[in-house]
């Protein structure tokens, strides 16, 4: 028997296993991939956005229903301790003017070579290409091989198996089935942070990779302000994840176009004299509409409101017709999973005793900013720190 076992190399299975490591309980991390944090990877290419500074109270309030169960795990790793752990693995950090933090590599790369080579310093073995199959007749961890099938037993085990999107880097969702077959019940997956499908009609293709800037976007009674950019498949974009709670359940969506402008400034600018031109180049002349605006103007609204009060209002609140969120396994993450109503304090299944759970395998979603990388650390050290007591316990037990 070994002392601990991690299954899962993303971000909250490598800061299980520090935890661990630091505790001083040797682990064996196995990852059905060939390499580990592809994901994480992936998400550094488009500069990697490790947590938000900003205020707790905001902070927490970005993770919706799961904000009490994870407030003492962010109140142990927060946004200042994330900075502070990237600063000392080499990565120095950085706030955006909109308060999002960075490496400055901007990449991931760099950082994740330096914490692997921490964690091997400290005496990590790492199994690659070991996918878990479930558990054989004597209740032993089984994972398919290179080698061959191979069973570990393990004081305490630490699971870090991520969501179901993204399957080709390792969020494939397969270990729910054998987990629900182990009596832990488990919470339907969903798309969180989707792209949303729209049936454009012809003239919006030359727009497709154009941005909408500084939009406000509302679903249900969720708003969110940001960027979006117009898709050959919809729209997608940081400004339009935050309202996947809604959308996925089939909320309306409308658009403000102009968020910083009342609806009376917009009727007087549209109340001038427009001699001859159309009423579509008036519109763009008065609000200084760029392409993507008007052509999402022309696609939500024709016939246009000749009425300059009555389309002061329908630029404010604009309805765009969708079809509903992209499949999930284009999300970026998903809600659903293991809920915490499973677990005890300390992640741990009260199903399975000594095993831990922790990550995006949990119930919970947050939009993108830094709050989900920020919840898989958080959650990560929480679950590898109480399961490094619980190995500890069970050696003395002995």
């Amino acid at each position: 028997m070994i002392p601990a076992l991690v299954i899962g190399g993303g971000p909250a299975g490598l800061m299980a296993a520090d935890a661990l490591l630091s505790a001083g309980v040797p682990v064996l991390l196995a990852e059905a991939k060939p390499s580990v944090a592809r994901k994480l990877l992936m998400a550094g290419k488009s500069g990697l956005n490790l947590t938000k500074d900003e205020p707790e109270d905001a902070f927490l309030r970005a993770y919706g229903e799961a904000a009490p169960a994870l407030a003492p795990m962010l109140a142990e790793f927060g946004p200042r301790a994330v900075r502070e752990w990237a600063d000392g693995l080499g990565a120095q950090s950085f706030a955006g003017s909109t308060g999002r933090v960075f490496p400055k590599a901007m990449k991931a790369s760099p950082l994740l070579r330096t914490w692997l080579a921490r964690l091997t310093s400290m005496g990590l073995t790492l199994r690659t290409r070991w996918r878990w199959t479930g558990w054989d007749a004597q209740g032993a961890w089984s994972f398919d091989t290179p080698e061959g099938v191979q069973h570990v037993t393990a004081s305490a085990t630490v699971l870090a198996l991520g969501g179901a999107s993204w399957a080709r880097l390792g969020s494939d969702g397969a270990w729910a089935p054998l987990l629900a077959a182990a009596g832990v019940p488990l919470a339907p997956f969903a798309a969180a942070n989707a792209g949303l499908s729209v049936p454009w009609s012809a003239h919006m293709a030359a727009q497709f990779g154009q941005p909408l800037k500084a939009v406000m976007l509302s679903a249900g009674t969720l708003r969110s302000r940001g960027e979006a950019v117009i898709s050959a498949r919809g729209l997608e974009g940081g400004g339009l994840y935050p309202l996947s709670p809604a959308l996925r359940t089939g909320a309306a969506l409308t658009v403000d176009l102009f968020p910083d402008m009342t609806e009376q400034a917009i009727r007087l600018r549209l109340e001038r004299p427009r001699g001859k031109a159309s009423l579509s180049n008036h519109l763009r002349k008065a609000l200084s509409l760029d392409k993507a605006r008007l052509a999402l103007v022309n696609e939500c609204l024709r016939p246009l409101p000749a009425d300059p009060a009555a389309l002061a209002r329908a630029l404010k609140a604009m309805p765009l017709r969708h079809a509903g969120l992209r499949p999930m396994d284009e999300a970026i993450s998903t809600a659903g999973g293991v809920p915490f109503a499973a677990l005890d304090e300390g992640l741990m299944l009260t199903a399975l005793p000594g095993t831990f759970c922790a990550g995006e395998m949990l119930d919970w979603e947050a939009p993108t900013g830094g709050y989900l990388i920020t919840g898989c650390l958080a959650t990560g050290l929480w679950a590898g720190r109480h399961a490094a007591l619980y190995a500890s316990r069970s050696a003395a037990a002995r």
